[in-house]
């Protein structure tokens, strides 16, 4: 945890001035098999990084807030966090486990737990709350059966993903 002292006035983060997520520096991720990795680098070529868009709202000293679009079919890896994260979902759907879910629901994910959830048929926007200014990212996702299908899924939706609108601006 951080020793950092948050801004002792009022502070106002724009939107419009959010790093994205890897150039922000709050995610860390843990070491990976070498399946995982070959799996991620076909993915990455099959164009996985037009699926998601994620923007760091907010990163201070005991606060982090993140703006996630994932795009309809997004293969999000199973995964976990060493921080606790209480999701808001802003605008479409999602399914965890056998749950659906949509706007103004809520669901949290308890630091360590391996989790995913799939985008519905517009996608889905999240609002990602955290009490820490940094975390890591543990992929669970080890077999190379998962990397296939997720570069299958990844290679049908790219053409959609690229020109898909936010669910939020459908509204």
């Amino acid at each position: 945890m951080s020793t950092e002292k948050p801004p002792s006035g009022f502070t106002i983060f724009r939107a419009k001035d959010a790093p994205g997520l890897m150039e922000s520096g709050v995610m860390a991720m843990a070491p990976i098999t070498d399946v995982q990795l070959t799996g991620l680098k076909k993915a990455v070529a099959a164009g996985y990084t037009d699926g998601d868009e994620v923007k760091i709202l907010v990163q201070m000293p005991g606060f982090n807030l993140a703006h996630a679009w994932l795009k309809k079919s997004y293969p999000l890896a199973l995964h976990s966090h060493d921080s606790n994260c209480l999701y808001y979902i802003v605008a479409g759907t999602l399914k965890l486990g056998t749950e659906e879910l949509g706007p103004r629901d809520s669901f949290f994910v308890p630091a360590g737990t391996p989790y995913t959830y799939k985008p519905g048929p517009d996608g889905v926007e999240v609002l990602e709350f955290r009490h820490e200014q940094k975390f890591n990212f543990v992929n669970h996702s080890k077999t190379e059966t998962f990397w296939n299908k997720a570069t299958e899924t990844i290679a049908a939706n790219r053409e959609d993903w690229q020109v898909a609108e936010r669910p939020s601006a459908k509204r």
